[in-house]
């Protein structure tokens, strides 16, 4: 069951990706220079104090998908919506490459 959440997940989040518009600065890149990073509640944040306006359309633009894909995830697998997030956000944070950042259990950002 895990297993299979994990791929339906993955392909979902992959679909999500290659839907978003064209933004100045790429959510690979964003992440890689350390402007956003993976929320442990399954979302994009933005690390940097004074972040562009495309890198918050961005954000807000991705995790609005990020939300509705873990709302059709969730019901499909009969779990909550706060459940399908933490499980998601999780795995995301897990599969970010060293380098980038994450926020902890606190709040805090920290690089992988």
């Amino acid at each position: 069951m895990l297993r299979t959440l994990s791929k339906i997940l993955t392909t979902g989040l992959l679909a999500v990706s290659l839907s978003m518009p064209a933004f100045a600065l790429s959510l690979d890149e964003a992440k890689s220079s350390g402007v956003v990073g993976e929320r442990a509640t399954g979302y994009l944040g933005i690390v940097t104090s004074s972040p562009s306006a495309d890198v918050k359309a961005m954000v807000n633009e991705i995790n609005n998908k990020r939300r509705a894909l873990y709302q059709q995830k969730a019901s499909k697998a009969g779990v909550s919506l706060d459940v399908m997030e933490l499980r998601t956000g999780q795995r995301l944070q897990e599969m970010t490459p060293a380098g980038e950042y994450i926020q902890d259990g606190n709040g805090q950002w920290r690089r992988k």
